[in-house]
């Protein structure tokens, strides 16, 4: 299994114009023959794969739906005069989908507690910051840590590596991570990096002093979700929980 755009970017190589199901059949031919040393064999994930992004993702459509009727219900209560019968059926839906939501929830939360990838979720929430929902999230799209081979490179699947725009010596152009990645990996971090700038003591001394060195408000955030993503990528694949205290000892062992 590939990246389709990377069969997509390779199609205008070869001299072909026309496209038809024969023409592109004959295009993945050659592009795995091209590509054949470098192509990843592809394993079904486990069960758990399927229980958890299904519920998530039904979950984000919940709650567009329940602020959807938050907002038109908070949009009749600025009418000079409200009208009972109008606003009890937005009332009704709005508490059967908190309730669904509730639910919902609680089964993830079960799914990562028993679940194939307990150990890891265990692992994750010793992390300040890092809640169920962010749980889960790192474990689904990064298949509990085995999709890539190193922190550096989940950082750049997840779209928080900013990209060198240089060329030569006239082309100095900002770098920026751009909207490549895995788009609910980074917002996932992205959201858990405002908790944990907060509550947890390696990312609040980090983004600090980022903050104290000039660094604009984004652009320490994304640094940080990028930390936290190395502290969840530390603790799963050395299966240790999170130490604060980690790095003070390891200078001072180095030291000693």
């Amino acid at each position: 299994m590939v990246n389709p755009r990377q069969v997509h970017a390779y199609s205008p190589s070869l001299p072909r114009r026309a496209k038809t199901d024969p023409r592109d059949a004959q295009l993945l031919v050659l592009f795995g023959h091209a590509r054949a040393r470098e192509l990843p064999r592809w394993r079904p994930p486990a069960q758990i794969y399927h229980e958890l992004p299904q519920r998530l993702s039904v979950r984000e459509s919940l709650m567009h739906l329940c602020q959807q009727a938050r907002n038109q219900r908070h949009a009749l209560l600025q009418w000079p005069v409200q009208v009972e019968a109008a606003l009890a059926p937005l009332d009704s839906v709005i508490s059967d989908l908190e309730a669904r939501l509730t639910t919902l929830e609680r089964e993830i939360e079960t799914i990562l507690r028993d679940g194939a990838w307990a150990s890891s979720a265990r692992l994750l929430s010793s992390i300040s910051g890092i809640g169920p929902l962010t749980t889960a999230w790192l474990l689904v799209t990064t298949l509990n840590f085995q999709l890539t081979s190193s922190p550096e490179s989940l950082a750049a699947y997840a779209g928080l590596v900013p990209l060198a725009r240089d060329s030569g010596s006239s082309v100095r152009g900002r770098r920026s991570i751009g909207s490549e990645g895995n788009r609910q990996l980074r917002r996932a971090l992205y959201l858990a990096s405002l908790s944990a700038a907060q509550y947890n003591p390696v990312i609040k001394a980090f983004y600090q002093r980022l903050r104290a060195s000039g660094k604009p408000m984004k652009v320490a955030r994304c640094a940080a979700a990028r930390k936290l993503l190395r502290l969840a990528w530390a603790v799963v694949t050395k299966g240790q929980p999170f130490d604060p205290e980690y790095e003070a000892k390891r200078v001072a062992g180095a030291e000693g």
